[in-house]
């Protein structure tokens, strides 16, 4: 008897992807909370993370890591500043919510931070609402300072099993980097940076990076340094605008300033 060749298997390559990234914006219910602080953890020598609990957080809602709540805290002259933070993780059931603050300014949320013990009073208001992107990604690049790894660690730690993401992040130094654990495919880049309104670092990681068929990509820094990573990808490379998000969550010499969509 002959024997019967065993035939190769053949992947097929997936086909390209139709359409656009889809991005949904969703309004929600705005109302102030307080909360009690419950833990306060020094993650790495520039991250402070904060627990927060109380009853509000009975109906908290938060559909995107690029979400933002409004912490109210002193402003050092008798008033009340407020100051933009993501949402890094929360459980409704456990009545918790988690913060982070990178300490990179000394503007009165990083004073407050500082100053906090467990017990002390917490207001917060929003989120106002999320915008959630979907659609036919099949890569996400995520690139940003310490002030966007609270959103990035999030976005990470929500993906799920199938996914594929880079994530490229400058932080002070080595004792700056974070863990993320992830059912996603994963690969965590870092950059030890020196001046963070200096966006040499990142773009000349990007030149030498292959930009994946389908990539999202995803960024926020300082504004000056989110705008020329954003021009490297739309001007350089002819990235699609569509499949590209930028905000500057921080502007260099304003204590207050955002560039929220570049």
């Amino acid at each position: 008897m002959l024997d019967t060749p065993t035939a190769t298997p053949v992947t097929t390559p997936a086909p390209p992807p139709s359409g656009d990234p889809i991005l949904e914006r969703h309004r929600h219910e705005l109302r102030r909370r307080v909360l009690t602080v419950s833990a306060v953890e020094r993650l790495t020598p520039n991250m402070l993370r904060l627990t927060l609990t109380g009853p509000d957080m009975a109906d908290f809602v938060s559909l995107s890591p690029g979400d933002h709540v409004k912490i109210f805290v002193p402003d050092g002259s008798g008033g009340e500043a407020m100051r933009d933070y993501t949402p890094r993780r929360y459980d409704t059931a456990r009545q918790e919510l988690v913060l982070d603050f990178a300490l990179h300014e000394a503007g009165p949320a990083t004073a407050w931070a500082l100053s906090v013990k467990v017990g002390d009073e917490a207001k917060i208001g929003g989120p106002r609402g999320s915008l959630v992107i979907s659609g036919p990604i099949r890569h996400w690049l995520l690139i940003g300072d310490e002030t966007a790894l609270p959103s990035i660690g999030r976005r990470i730690e929500e993906m799920a099993a199938g996914v594929t993401a880079t994530s490229l992040v400058a932080v002070p130094s080595a004792a700056d980097e974070q863990p993320l654990e992830t059912a996603a495919d994963h690969t965590a880049l870092w950059i030890h940076r020196g001046d963070p309104t200096d966006p040499a670092p990142f773009l000349e990681r990007l030149n030498a990076m292959h930009l994946p068929e389908a990539t999202f990509v995803w960024i926020a820094a300082e504004a000056g340094v989110a705008r020329a990573v954003r021009d490297h990808f739309l001007i350089s490379r002819a990235h699609p605008a569509a499949w590209l998000r930028a905000a500057g969550y921080w502007v260099a010499g304003e204590p207050d300033g955002q560039a929220k969509d570049l």
